[in-house]
């Protein structure tokens, strides 16, 4: 039998992994970059890198995902650890998942450093990604999931004006349940949102009115009476 010695607790390393979700077309999509490194070159993968020896993982978070992608000034939420022992084929690696949401549109994304180019892609067509990052990006998905039925992080995937058509395309797309209008709407009326004059342009339908959410309004409301977000 193997025998622990003190020493053998500093031998691993720490890496972190960004998950970044979008909205497009109505679907919600992950940032996937190529990796154009051993191991796994070639592969496509959620950006992630190790962590330095002398750096706090909220920074390495930000600068990793920046490296790889160009993408900074974006605010990333801790998830989920990962630590399977044979994950990493170089060593014992546990990481962690960090989680973010962004308009697609208000970004530019760039491949650099060691990510040989990157692409959007709806999370129900993504195949088979480098070292565990499958269970990554599933599990965050849920996560996800989970917390756009408690909290209104939804319009951080929706444009900044959205009709309400497309508030309940994301909520249909996450549930994988065709939702009756109106009753998506009698929900919706409980959640503070601006009307806007204006209303959609350049579509082929009846163009519908835009609203924004009211973000000001939905603090107050949490200052002053009980309130849960619900969907």
């Amino acid at each position: 039998m193997y025998k622990i010695e003190f020493k053998d607790f500093f031998n691993y390393s720490f890496s972190l992994d960004c998950v970044i979700f979008g909205y497009r077309n109505g679907q919600i999509h992950a940032l996937l970059i190529k990796r154009s490194m051993e191991p796994y070159d070639g592969m496509w993968a959620v950006p992630g890198d190790l962590v330095y020896p002398d750096e706090d993982i909220e920074d390495a978070a930000k600068r990793i995902l920046f490296e790889l992608t160009k993408i900074g000034d974006i605010e990333l939420h801790q998830s989920q650890t990962f630590g399977q022992p044979n994950r990493h084929p170089q060593g014992r690696v546990i990481t962690t998942a960090y989680m973010a949401l962004m308009r697609i549109e208000d970004f530019k994304v760039e491949a650099s450093s060691w990510a040989g180019d990157f692409r959007w892609v709806p999370i129900h067509e993504i195949s088979e990604l480098a070292f565990d990052h499958n269970l990554i990006l599933n599990s965050t998905y849920e996560l996800l999931k989970q917390k756009l039925t408690q909290d209104p992080i939804c319009f951080e995937l929706l444009p900044e004006k959205f009709t309400l058509n497309e508030m309940q395309q994301l909520y249909e797309y996450v549930t994988n349940t065709e939702m009756d209008k109106a009753n998506f709407r009698k929900k919706v009326k409980s959640i503070p949102l601006i009307e806007h004059k204006e209303k959609q342009v350049n579509v082929k339908h009846r163009p519908a009115k835009l609203f924004s959410f009211d973000q000001d309004h939905y603090n107050n409301i949490l200052e002053t009476k009980d309130y849960r977000f619900k969907m």
